[in-house]
């Protein structure tokens, strides 16, 4: 495998001090062991006006052959298969193993440090990378919407399979050649770039992919996976298509998104709980006690056995529902690790007994994307949540929960903003919490909630919480869904 790094200089800013930049000098040959082989870095130029760094990995076979039992596959078949094992690509196209020997050789440049010439590692530079051998299961095609939002201009020659027989058509593997502008991106944003991309690109992983595995591409995509047209395909194809870290990702990218929207740190996104000391409790004011009656009769009157608590926070429907024996099963999901983590104190997990402990569940989870974890329950709660998501993401909520989860009873509550005239001490114009992206009006809300009822099966009836005033009605307004439609497979087995 084979990739030259090049960029071009002046005599104020030397091309050679690319060699800085990669801790490797330009006037040596190196050679560094990897879990596959050996790994070479030289320079086949040198000069102010140019410079260019070569990565060559020379894999071994049966190093390879042993290690790759266990690993994850692509979609090529098994990846013990016992031909494939010994003839295959991985000793001349860049794959997953080239992605490894990048960050074992350059990894002080992946993390932008730089000791001599800090002020050069945080400067944009021209650059120009070259991949002789890359495969792309996608075509060039999708080797040009995987690098040019990030701002590379994309040479990608499909490599024929003989070109002898060129009716035979192409390969699945490109020559590659990315080229930047000086101004357009850091040497550690390119690194991270090819780190990610090329076993995104070759759709295999040759180790075993594990839980941390999240953090390095977390790491790695910081600043511009987040907001990538093909952030899904990528996080999918980098965790080898294992379901549960691709959820986890994406969830961590989407805190991460919010966060560089609204200008803050994660950890303010991340934040239903606040910064306390670890024994705190929260004093309810009467209004958040009287949310909790009013849901606690609704789903008594549900027959409610097994509870959804969606965005359950610091855990205090909860703690409710198990004082009532009735609710057999109750599960709280929240985005926020910090949250189910004072949850969890507050519900005394730990010093639960162990009959109490197999009533309650807590999981983290996007309400954004569908979780057959949650299905099959008898009601759901979402009990100020609904003005914390984007407007252009309620669809993808309502989907996730009333077309997918699919209780038999859904319970929402809103704040009321027609009733915000009536907090002396809340400014005109302003939400009750920085982080509502909205509020409804009474009119506002039952409109949503007619339209999601209408379009997933449900009825809805509406409940004042609160003190109903004449003028403005309550300060929280809950709608409560009825399911009235069977699921087809409910409707399958009652005719069978």
């Amino acid at each position: 495998m084979f990739l030259t790094i090049s960029t071009t200089g002046t005599p104020e800013r030397p091309a050679t001090d690319l060699g800085f930049l990669l801790h490797k000098h330009p006037g040596k040959a190196q050679a560094f062991s990897t879990s596959y082989g050996q790994a070479y870095v030289f320079y086949p130029e040198a000069t102010a006006e140019r410079c260019t760094a070569a990565l060559l990995l020379e894999v071994d076979p049966v190093a390879l052959a042993r290690r790759v039992r266990g690993a994850t596959k692509g979609r090529g078949g098994a990846a013990d298969a016992a031909l494939a094992q010994y003839v295959n690509d991985r000793p001349y196209a860049a794959s997953s193993l080239f992605a490894v020997a990048l960050s074992t050789v350059f990894s002080s440049a992946l993390r932008g440090v730089c000791k001599n010439l800090p002020e050069r590692a945080a400067q944009p530079l021209p650059l120009r990378v070259e991949v002789p051998a890359l495969p792309a299961r996608g075509g060039a095609r999708l080797v040009r919407a995987l690098f040019e939002p990030l701002g590379w201009t994309v040479d990608a020659d499909p490599v024929p399979l003989d070109e002898r027989f060129p009716e035979w058509g192409d390969s699945r593997y490109v020559r590659l050649v990315l080229e930047v502008p000086d101004g357009g991106l850091t040497l550690s944003e390119a690194l991270r770039h090819l780190y990610v991309l090329l076993p995104v690109l070759d759709d295999a992983k040759h180790y075993w992919v594990s839980a941390d595995e999240v953090d390095k591409l977390l790491r790695a995509g910081e600043g511009w996976l987040a907001d990538h047209p093909e952030q899904k395909l990528i996080t999918n194809r980098y965790l080898a298509r294992r379901w549960s870290l691709t959820r986890e990702a994406m969830e961590r990218l989407e805190l991460a998104r919010l966060a560089d929207a609204d200008d803050t740190a994660v950890e303010e996104i991340d934040n239903a709980v606040a910064d306390e000391g670890p024994e705190a409790e929260d004093k309810p004011a009467p209004l958040a006690e009287r949310r909790r009656d009013a849901i606690l009769a609704a789903l008594d009157a549900a027959g409610a056995a097994r509870v959804l608590d969606l965005g359950c926070g610091q855990g205090q429907l909860i703690q409710a529902l198990l004082k009532d024996t009735r609710y057999t099963e109750i599960v709280g999901v929240d985005v926020s690790m910090r949250a189910l983590t004072v949850a969890s104190r507050r519900l005394k997990l730990d010093r639960m007994g162990e009959r109490q402990a197999e009533r309650v569940t807590l999981l983290q989870g996007s309400l954004a994307y569908t979780d057959k974890r949650l299905k099959g329950y008898d009601a759901a709660v979402l009990c100020e949540v609904v003005e914390h998501v984007d407007p252009e993401r309620l669809a993808a909520l309502e989907y996730a929960v009333f077309g997918s989860a699919r209780p038999r009873t859904v319970l929402v509550t809103t704040p009321n903003v027609e009733y915000n005239v009536r907090w002396e001490s809340l400014p005109a114009g302003h939400v009750r919490h920085g982080d509502h992206r909205f509020e409804w009006t009474r009119a506002e809300f039952g409109q949503w909630a007619d339209q999601v009822a209408r379009q997933h099966g449900y009825g809805v009836e509406f409940v004042a919480v609160g003190p109903d005033d004449p003028e403005v009605g309550p300060p929280t307004q809950m709608a409560v869904f009825t399911r009235t439609q069977d699921d087809r497979n409910t409707k399958e087995a009652k005719a069978a």
